[in-house]
């Protein structure tokens, strides 16, 4: 499906040319796909690649850190009910976004919604936002797979010097050809093809995932032969509080983060109005569900103050005599941030792309290569510069600013939603399927009355070509007048009421947002000051 670019009406003058770019909306018309002269991404996509996509891009090396981290200074064993209500919030969202990526099936994920439902200068902005979070994303875990890939070999140093971190005294820094040549190897699969590079990405997300189930069940195990001492303490389930608890889920909510990948690939799903929301749904599920029964598990074998917070998932197994199980812990760790990079590199071309075509970027970017039907250019400009940046940089610092595009792009999307219900199709567009259905309903609605009204509905319709199906004669059905004005009056009231409850609910989802914002970057910006 393509878009076209349309002004809202009004705003002709010269003066407000340049305020009426900024608030005019991408209107939906697939009649016109062919005029922008672009190739068709490749429609390969089905729910077991969604769910690839989605597991393979939330689940990362991070939750098998998060766990001996937030139980020691928030949960304690409450954890589970952490991980439980930061998963609910987590698929509110989730079915924002199922929503709008099932009625608006196109690349660009929430810079596209956006695009649609508010305007083209908040969509500019999410656009940066969204490439600021996917660049400096996979840059971090890129750097992140060396040090646990050594870990293999024996030992911190114990990679190859090609591979090795090496550090430059004369710069300061210290780089890691392993990190880049990872980027690069999965640029090299991103190109290759949608549908090959999803089948790479389902295979060492199963890995990932078996390296969860051996946690589970070994530990378990350990569990029911240890009597649980994690969950027999005299401080009880919640020693930190129901804040605590609270507190947790916050922090474990962006371990939740990746769904959102997803729905960048909307375009090239097969039946998207269908598999979208059941890939999108499936795969929280499976993340949710999985991490709740690793910190069930954790929790339970070792006390959460005793937790080490590097290694806590290792240590509770060493801590009962399974030090070989590090190793099998270790592969799931450099599993999932392999998954993660790829999960954080995959919707960048696409974003890119879906910029390109509406003119915010250059046309080089809207290329789609005719024989792997992916943007080849794009995704190389992508692998380049998130290679570059997990060579040179240690880009730990900014990867906190990553939170603050994802909190603006989930809270657009959520405000996108509220707009696409409450707002006349007038409007805002619908998509080509869903105003078939609509002007089937209408043209039946039209026969009836004809039929009402005493009227040959095939006589009608045999004339002239040029009248319009629903015509201005004998179409009135036999009612008082009366009750048609109070259905009109009930009709405007209830709508009257529907844009205030709008309104009302998008200004406050607004004000909570901008206030998160400024708390974040409240605690992030004196660590940047003093570092």
């Amino acid at each position: 499906m393509r878009f076209l670019v349309n002004c809202q009406k009004g705003g002709s003058g010269a003066s407000w040319g340049g305020l009426t770019s900024l608030v005019r909306r991408k209107q939906v018309d697939s009649a016109h796909s062919k005029r922008l002269g672009h190739h068709q991404l490749a429609k390969e996509l089905t729910v077991p690649h969604l769910i690839a996509i989605g597991v393979g891009s939330t689940i990362g090396a991070g939750v098998y850190i998060l766990v001996g981290t937030v139980a020691r200074e928030h949960s304690g064993p409450a954890l589970t009910i952490s991980f439980l209500i930061a998963g609910i919030a987590a698929a509110l969202s989730a079915f924002c976004y199922a929503e709008l990526a099932s009625r608006c099936p196109s690349a660009g994920s929430a810079y596209h919604y956006s695009y649609i439902c508010v305007g083209e200068g908040i969509a500019w902005l999410i656009g940066w936002a969204l490439i600021l979070e996917y660049t400096i994303g996979g840059a971090t875990v890129a750097r992140g797979i060396s040090p646990n890939l050594a870990l293999l070999f024996g030992g911190e140093n114990s990679l190859p010097n090609f591979l090795a971190r090496q550090h430059i005294p004369g710069l300061d820094i210290v780089v890691d050809p392993c990190a880049s040549i990872l980027v690069f190897i999965v640029t090299g699969l991103l190109c290759v093809g949608i549908k090959e590079s999803t089948f790479a990405q389902a295979i060492v997300t199963t890995a990932n995932v078996c390296a969860m189930i051996f946690v589970i069940v070994a530990g378990g195990y350990l569990g029911f032969k240890t009597g649980w001492t994690g969950y027999e303490l005299p401080t009880g389930y919640f020693p930190f509080g129901v804040d605590g608890m609270l507190a947790g889920s916050a922090t474990v909510f962006f371990a939740y983060i990746g769904f959102d990948s997803v729905a960048s690939t909307a375009e090239e799903v097969k039946n998207p109005q269908r598999d979208l929301p059941l890939g999108i749904a499936t795969a929280l599920s499976i993340c949710c569900g999985l991490y709740m029964l690793v910190s069930v598990v954790i929790v339970g074998l070792v006390p959460y103050y005793a937790m080490d917070p590097d290694t806590p998932i290792s240590s509770a197994f060493a801590s009962h005599g399974m030090q070989w199980a590090a190793y099998v812990i270790t592969i799931g760790a450099v599993t999932a941030l392999c998954s993660t990079l790829m999960g954080s590199i995959l919707p960048q071309p696409r974003i890119l792309m879906a910029m390109a075509r509406d003119g915010l970027l250059p046309s080089l970017f809207s290329d789609v290569n005719k024989r792997t039907q992916v943007p080849v250019k794009s995704t190389l400009a992508t692998g380049i510069v998130a290679a570059t940046l997990s060579f040179f940089m240690d880009v730990s610092q900014l990867a906190g600013m990553v939170s603050v595009g994802t909190l603006l792009a989930f809270t657009m999307v959520a405000i996108s939603v509220l707009i696409l219900r409450y707002v006349p199709p007038d409007e805002v567009p619908l998509p080509s399927s869903l105003q078939e259905s609509i002007d089937s309903v209408t043209l039946r609605y039209g026969r009836d009355t004809q039929v009402i009204s005493g009227e040959n509905p095939a006589m009608s319709t045999s004339g002239d070509s040029s009248r319009p199906l629903l015509g201005n004669k004998n179409v009135a059905v036999n009612r008082p007048v009366v009750e048609k004005q109070e259905a009109q009056a009930t009709c405007t009231l209830n709508e009257e009421n529907r844009r205030k409850i709008a309104r009302w609910t998008i200004m406050l989802t607004c004000v909570g947002a901008f206030g998160l914002t400024f708390a974040a970057s409240n605690l992030w910006l004196p660590s940047f000051s003093l570092s």
